[in-house]
């Protein structure tokens, strides 16, 4: 750990504006986790079984109230259709539309962003080697140096380059492998609550003399 934090002061004025990055960036994938990971994930197969048993047994205020029992985007979006099951079809199809255009958003939000702070960190790694390079090379070159301090000097620039270097490419993995887990999972939530909406839009319209709407909210 000293040995961490040696490097971390050795890299200079770089390493700041790489830990702001890494910062926000480990912020974004631990909100994004809890979001993508426990409150928008239900088990799709189940849900869809529920929601199958539920409308073809004819019992649509059940069917509601397990959508708002398991507080999900998929859930959310199938309750707003099944809530206009007594309306025409064409009316429950928008009625999940306009639920899904609300709740895609909040799945998707934010987590575009990792890949532009993966390049961000990078790029500040790759400005702190820069001024690192400069400091190294200026301190050879120039007349006005103590030649007894040049090495001393060269080092520390040679040490300034390489470590912005390391912790900006750190940073940026980091923030990469991230943005891949978390996008793989928007996707995946995407897919399923696609999945789901168009089978449960397919029960009810094959299943319309079954349905009883008693307790089903009338709009």
């Amino acid at each position: 750990m000293s040995g961490l934090w040696k490097s971390y002061q050795d890299g200079g004025w770089g390493m700041y504006p790489i830990t702001f990055w890494s910062i926000v960036a480990i912020g974004i994938i631990v909100e994004r986790a809890i979001v993508l990971y426990s409150q928008s994930s239900i088990n799709k197969n189940m849900f869809l079984a529920s929601m199958q048993k539920c409308i073809l047994a004819g019992d649509i205020a059940k069917a509601i109230k397990m959508c708002s029992a398991a507080n999900a985007p998929m859930a959310r979006i199938v309750q707003a259709g099944l809530v206009k099951v007594n309306r025409p079809d064409e009316e429950v199809q928008a009625a999940m539309d306009e639920a899904a255009l609300r709740e895609l958003p909040r799945i998707t939000t934010r987590t575009g962003y990792l890949a532009l702070l993966a390049n961000l960190a990078m790029l500040s790694g790759l400005l702190g080697t820069i001024t690192g390079l400069i400091k190294a090379f200026g301190a050879v070159g120039g007349e006005s140096v103590d030649p007894s301090q040049k090495a001393r000097i060269l080092a520390e620039g040679i040490s300034e380059a390489m470590n912005c270097t390391a912790f900006g490419l750190m940073v940026a993995l980091i923030s990469l492998i991230g943005f891949a887990l978390l996008n793989g999972k928007t996707q995946q939530l995407e897919d399923d609550i696609n999945e789901a909406t168009v089978q449960v839009l397919n029960l009810v319209i094959a299943n319309r003399q079954k349905v009883n709407l008693q307790g089903v909210p009338q709009a």
